[in-house]
């Protein structure tokens, strides 16, 4: 994309972003979305319970109901991100404490992978082959040293990919249980668990056996691909570097280089949980997801200011981009 250097100025924009108030943690506005949540779910839980009443208006009720679940766990994985980035709170104990509900209770997923993945790795080092696990996603598809070893594979990834979206909910939940046990998280791994006994259980409790079904599919083939579609759209497609050139880059350079962010407005932003704003995300990770489109204006007007390339493109050109570097890997 750009073989000039950044100049090394992110003490600057970083000064005018504290200025403006745009990095103060927003712990109120923080606990009203996550007791918002929380009463959501209880009210999936009261919905189960008066099925009888719906009942006529099964499956299409079931349907709604996995699509309304959807939305909240889809706002749990947010809020969840959110939290172990400590937008909220500066206590990081805290943090992962109040995480807990929202990725264990309500994703099954593990906070301690999620952090040590992304917190650790992904964001330290983004898209540099030797740290960042993300660019390995379908036997390394998106990177030009190491294109998978499967001949299969290799000819028609572009199409395994766009296929392999409606699959990543459960591959969270597979990782997190692996990270775990490997780890030895038992703590962590026994609050994962509950998930199953406490969510799906009471669902298939009060409701008949193919309704619950129907909940648990809808919710599965529509989480996954909202979930996949924001995160794709993050990093794939954007400049991968080896270790040795990547630890070269000054912070500023290495995450607006492998980084894109996404046009459009409020709308845009609830859809994606803030991750359409990523090149601002990942210059300031600890910036609330509230404050992230006045960080964006502010960062798109620097960068124009000081010639730096700030790479922005809708969201449907994302998908083609993404697609495009699929075939020429």
């Amino acid at each position: 994309m750009n073989d000039t250097r950044y100049p090394d100025i992110f003490n600057e924009l970083k000064a005018e972003v504290r200025s403006a108030g745009l990095l103060d943690r927003v712990p109120v506005r923080g606990t009203i979305e996550m007791i918002a949540i929380l009463f959501s779910v209880a009210f999936v839980f009261y919905i189960a319970s008066q099925w009888d009443i719906l009942a006529p208006y099964s499956p299409w009720t079931a349907i709604g109901l996995g699509l309304y679940m959807t939305v909240i766990f889809t706002r749990a994985v947010f809020v969840s991100h959110d939290v172990l980035h400590l937008q909220y709170f500066k206590n990081k104990s805290l943090s992962f404490k109040l995480s807990y509900p929202f990725s264990a209770f309500i994703l099954s997923n593990s906070s301690a992978w999620w952090d040590y993945k992304h917190n650790v790795n992904h964001h330290t080092w983004c898209n540099v082959l030797e740290k960042d696990e993300d660019i390995w996603a379908l036997d390394g598809a998106f990177t030009k040293t190491h294109m998978g070893n499967s001949p299969f594979i290799k000819k028609y990834k572009h199409i395994i990919f766009w296929g392999a979206m409606f699959f990543m909910y459960p591959a969270f939940i597979a990782q997190s249980y692996n990270f775990a046990i490997k780890r030895k998280l038992w703590g962590e791994l026994a609050l994962m668990l509950m998930h199953w006994p406490l969510v799906w259980g009471t669902l298939f409790y009060f409701l008949p056996l193919g309704d619950a079904i129907i909940v648990l599919l809808t919710l599965n083939f529509t989480l996954s691909p909202w979930l996949a579609f924001g995160f794709i759209t993050n990093h794939l497609g954007c400049e991968v570097f080896e270790y040795e050139e990547g630890k070269q880059f000054s912070w500023m350079e290495l995450q607006m280089r492998t980084s894109r962010s996404l046009k459009g407005g409020t709308l845009v932003h609830w859809f994606y949980g803030g991750l359409n704003t990523q090149i601002e995300h990942h210059l300031f990770p600890k910036a609330p997801r509230f404050n992230l489109i006045k960080v964006q204006k502010m960062t798109r007007d620097f960068a124009h200011k000081h010639n730096i390339l700030y790479f922005e493109t809708t969201p449907v050109k994302a998908y083609v981009q993404i697609n495009e570097a699929l075939k020429d890997y």
